[in-house]
């Protein structure tokens, strides 16, 4: 499949981009909260259409084309999941409300799919031109690794600001507040672009530093550019309604860098012994080949599936992945509880969500309830999420939940 017709090139790239069209038309332009089954119904589609295109590759392709795409898209996939923790921060850190996140996602995976794809013919073209790239992609792939493990050791729940946000933030002359999702507001009689625009390009602009891993990854696996497109699209695609349908285990999934930091050393590793099958390189050898043993692609997309379910079982079972998925979640609904949403109705959603919240951290253990009352930032922070919702219960604004209450908000108990 090295060699694929114009015809289908036209005919997959005029797909996608009916998908998208078709994402933004019926689901996006009108602004909302996805619910939870929308979510899964529209992730199990996007899903599937991957899967179907895969058989296809397997029937006309073969075996190996079929292996090395599921290998492709499912490794893709685990990246997107880890993406999606950074997606958190940059919406959180712009204070975008809930309703208007599906544009923003959007249009900064639009933005990303462009991008990447114009990285994927760059890296085609070296590897054709120079078989030494396969050595630099396999050494950027395992210092990633080693990036991935040391932030796992570190606390950091920063939002990224790397140089594109910066350059954004310099040049894009933006308002302090939001019009609904609109990316041109009038301020004092002047037409001004509204923080939206500024975090579309932080949401595109970072999944493109993104692709500094995931391209030489894929490339790990196979080849061929044309499986290396679709399985980067279709990961793409259907980021949209995964981030909303695992946006409330995605703080529970605590080991998961440690499963990407396995994948892409594999890979890493995959990538440097294809080399040295492939060697030219005068300094190495004397730029003949060394005869090393190959991972198949067969073994790999079983490692890789091994792997994550591995990963996700262990993060899933484990006592501090609960602990934090109810911090991380009980932090996030205080935040825009207080700072972000505006719409009384789903404001009381998610007091609802914080009290349940607040209700597992004081279930949890105590050496765990111990640790969370020592951070006093998220203290003060619950404390003002109930006095605010005490003030709007005396005001009429919402209803008084039972057990809600300025008194409650110690959410680890003493």
């Amino acid at each position: 499949m090295q060699s694929v017709s114009g015809w289908v090139w036209l005919l997959t790239v005029l797909g996608i981009i009916g998908l998208l069209l078709f994402d933004f038309f019926f689901h996006v332009r009108k602004a909302h909260v996805p619910t939870l089954g929308e979510a899964a119904r529209w992730t199990a589609i996007y899903v599937s259409i991957a899967l179907l295109f895969g058989v296809g590759v397997t029937i006309f392709a073969g075996g190996q084309s079929g292996a090395e795409f599921f290998a492709g898209y499912v490794t893709e996939e685990a990246l997107s999941v880890d993406n999606l923790f950074v997606f958190l921060l940059l919406l959180g850190s712009f204070k975008v409300p809930r309703a208007d996140q599906q544009k923003v996602l959007l249009v900064g995976i639009a933005v990303s799919l462009v991008a990447r794809t114009a990285f994927i013919f760059l890296g085609a073209a070296l590897i054709n031109s120079f078989a030494w790239v396969f050595y630099i992609f396999g050494l950027i792939l395992l210092v990633t690794a080693g990036n991935l493990l040391k932030q796992e050791g570190s606390d950091d729940d920063e939002a990224p600001d790397n140089i594109i946000i910066r350059l954004a933030r310099r040049v894009l002359r933006t308002s302090d507040v939001y019009d609904g999702d609109k990316l041109v507001t009038y301020q004092n009689g002047k037409r001004v672009l509204t923080p939206m625009l500024l975090v579309m390009v932080a949401i595109g602009g970072t999944d493109i530093l993104f692709a500094l891993d995931s391209i030489p990854a894929i490339f790990g696996l196979t080849q061929n550019v044309y499986i290396v497109f679709t399985a980067t699209a279709f990961s793409l695609l259907g980021l949209r309604q995964l981030y909303f349908l695992i946006d409330g285990l995605l703080d529970r999934l605590v080991y998961l860098s440690y499963g990407l930091a396995a994948i892409l050393g594999l890979i890493g590793v995959k990538l440097i012994l294809h080399a040295m099958h492939e060697n030219n390189v005068p300094f190495i050898n004397d730029g003949e080949p060394i005869h090393a043993a190959e991972i198949s692609t067969g073994l790999s997309l079983a490692l890789i599936v091994s792997i994550l379910l591995i990963t996700v079982v262990v993060s899933l079972l484990s006592p501090k992945g609960r602990a934090q998925t109810y911090v991380a979640a009980a932090r996030r609904h205080a935040t825009e509880f207080l700072d972000i949403e505006t719409d009384p109705a789903y404001c009381d959603q998610i007091f609802h969500k914080l009290l349940g919240e607040e209700a597992h951290i004081k279930r949890l253990p105590e050496k765990y309830r111990a640790r969370i009352r020592a951070e006093e930032e998220l203290m003060e922070l619950l404390r003002r999420a109930h006095q605010l919702h005490d003030e709007r219960v005396a005001l009429g604004r919402c209803f008084q939940p039972a057990g809600a209450g300025a008194g409650r908000a110690d959410a680890a108990g003493e």
